[in-house]
């Protein structure tokens, strides 16, 4: 894994550089919470799996965003999201939902895994790298990760190489992973006014 991040990540210095640039403006604004909520099933036997991917967080804390974090998060992205193919569970292992760390290709939920476990190499806090389920415009669901900063909510996504505050995605939010254990879940309150548009 850690052979397979290195090539990763160099194999796309160039791009991430260009997209390095701090964010336009602060974003103070995080995402309401709603309290418990169902784990989904993907994730349910991902921690069968992988348990020490899935308790309870000793420390909850942001990411102070500064230019170096901010050069982190955007550079995970471009790198996982220009090195793994997009491919469907059922495509790859003829079945509906199978969360697994991908190599060369995955579904949404693969890309968000890699992300996070390189960010948490990052030395980036696990309470602070949250899997978050959500609906896309064309009512499709889709799994993107949310980092929470002291500026706010960010959203890594396979869908776009930039990183966005979440309020600045057209996406409905639905639940996220707890703060305080990974392996559950919380339903968010995304009272946004949404508009119709197009499919991403």
């Amino acid at each position: 894994m850690q052979n397979f991040i290195g090539k990763t990540i160099a194999a796309v210095a160039l791009l991430a550089a260009a997209l390095t640039a701090a964010p336009a403006a602060a974003n103070d604004t995080a995402m309401l919470t709603t309290g418990s909520t169902s784990q989904p099933v993907g994730h349910y036997e991902f921690c069968k799996a992988y348990p020490d991917t899935c308790r309870r967080n000793d420390a909850v804390g942001v990411v102070r965003l500064s230019q170096n974090s901010w050069s982190k998060l955007v550079e995970v992205n471009a790198a996982v999201n220009n090195a793994i193919f997009a491919r469907t569970d059922q495509d790859m292992h003829g079945v509906p939902e199978l969360w697994s760390y991908p190599t060369v290709q995955g579904d949404c939920e693969d890309f968000v895994l890699l992300k996070q476990y390189m960010l948490a190499r990052e030395g980036i806090p696990a309470s602070a790298l949250l899997i978050t389920v959500v609906r896309q415009p064309n009512g499709e669901g889709h799994a993107v990760l949310t980092v929470k900063t002291d500026q706010g909510d960010y959203i890594l996504d396979n869908l776009d190489d930039r990183v966005l505050a979440w309020s600045d995605t057209d996406y409905q939010f639905l639940k996220r992973q707890s703060e305080r254990h990974a392996g559950k879940w919380v339903g968010i309150a995304d009272d946004r006014n949404m508009l119709v548009g197009s499919v991403r």
